[in-house]
């Protein structure tokens, strides 16, 4: 057999009609989506919007959203040396994560820069998931040559559910879930659900009360099904993206290459980011005893005071968003631009990210203007407009972090 035939038996004839692969829930999230507002996501189709992207976000915070969160990048790493080679790799200690916990962490390069965020599973002492937003395999094996651990993207052996509102619990422990209640923040349990094994965390990417669900993919639908059927009566939704980035905006929380570009991928060097700069800072273990990746440029930058930039919170006059804009000093001297940027329905706030030059921070900061483009009847007309530091995140609610929740 010759190597294109190999290639014509191994791909379907019609394979570029269908670039981008379906999850285990495509069929379930066709059949809502009205707007079929599609687009990828980690070599997935993803929705942005599924019928009504006010409806979707108000979900979140005011019943159950239903987020299809299957194409996370997902590795496993297993082995006597598993917690050694993570405590090398990643910015946080290992020692310090308990089996059954789940730890958001970060990883830089040998200078220092962010290559991604994640968060980190600890499933048992020698096993371990990390989720992220982008593929580094290559670089996760490289990290442990001379470790006796096994490393494997098992991103398509799981499909995945974010269920996150304030009646997210009360609707699990409907689905059969029982003792969900008990289950504190950043907390694991497996359930077995009609013979399916699903690992839980009480985790989640909208500062509110939630939880992520990580299954086999045939027994994705089985899921879906219950879980509709028993958040019938409490508002139970199918959200997108949009939704998503909304209340996750809110709640503070960064996107990699939206707020900051991965060191990995970046093509220009100053487009790279440290923890310190992009408000990450706080997870630098210094003190942990394995020498990690990244710990001599990071000490040299704390010490030395040398952060470039530094990511802010703003709070922007009126209502229009200042969505890719530029910040400007006195109105008219340009220190950075916003990387995320709406206006809050819950918080009643003109809410923006920015990396601003760090010089400048603390600088005569009460007259901060960004300068915003918006289209009103067919023109577009520039805004000036006062803009202010604020502290991060916009909006939380203790519900995020009780338990028990308080039953809806």
């Amino acid at each position: 057999m010759t190597n294109a035939d190999q290639m014509h038996k191994s791909f379907p004839r019609d394979h570029y009609r269908k670039p981008l692969k379906e999850t285990a829930f495509y069929p379930r999230i066709s059949e809502l989506s009205t707007t079929h507002d599609w687009h990828g996501w980690a070599g997935y189709l993803t929705a942005g919007v599924i019928a009504n992207e006010s409806a979707e976000y108000f979900s979140i915070r005011n019943s159950t959203s239903v987020f299809d969160m299957t194409p996370m990048v997902k590795y496993r790493i297993t082995g006597p040396d598993a917690a050694a080679l993570l405590d090398k790799m990643t910015l946080r200690d290992i020692t310090k994560l308990a089996p059954g916990r789940v730890q958001y962490t970060a990883w830089c390069n040998d200078d220092g820069k962010v290559i991604d965020d994640g968060t980190l599973f600890r499933c048992s002492a020698d096993e371990f998931m990390l989720f992220c937003q982008e593929r580094h395999f290559a670089w996760l094996c490289d990290s442990a040559v001379g470790f006796d651990v096994s490393v494997g993207d098992v991103s398509e052996d799981y499909a995945g559910l974010s269920v996150q509102g304030p009646t997210s619990c009360t609707v699990l422990k409907e689905a059969g879930f029982t003792g969900i209640e008990t289950l504190k923040p950043f907390g694991i349990r497996d359930f077995v659900i009609d013979g399916a094994t699903i690992m839980m965390s009480r985790t989640g990417f909208t500062g509110d009360l939630g939880y992520e669900l990580v299954l086999s993919p045939e027994n994705a639908l089985g899921l879906w099904d219950r879980l509709f059927d028993a958040g019938s009566l409490y508002g139970i939704t199918s959200i997108g993206s949009n939704a998503l980035n909304l209340a996750r905006l809110e709640a503070g929380f960064i996107v990699t290459n939206s707020d900051f570009v991965s060191a990995a991928t970046a093509i220009r060097a100053e487009r790279r980011r440290s923890p310190f700069e992009i408000g990450l800072g706080w997870m630098i273990a210094f003190d942990k005893a394995a020498h990690f990746t990244g710990r001599t440029a990071l000490l040299r930058e704390r010490n030395s005071g040398s952060s470039r930039y530094t990511l802010v919170g703003l709070d922007t006059e009126g209502n229009v968003p200042a969505v890719d804009s530029l910040v400007y000093l006195n109105g008219n001297k340009e220190i950075g631009h916003i990387t995320a940027a709406a206006w809050s329905p819950t918080a009643k706030r003109n809410i923006a990210i920015a990396s601003l030059q760090s010089r400048y921070v603390g600088k005569d900061n009460g007259n901060l203007w960004v300068e915003i483009y918006t289209l009103r009847e067919l023109g577009w007309r520039k805004l000036k407009v006062r803009t202010t530091i604020v502290d991060r995140p916009f909006f939380t609610h203790k519900r995020r972090s009780a338990t028990p929740p308080p039953a809806f």
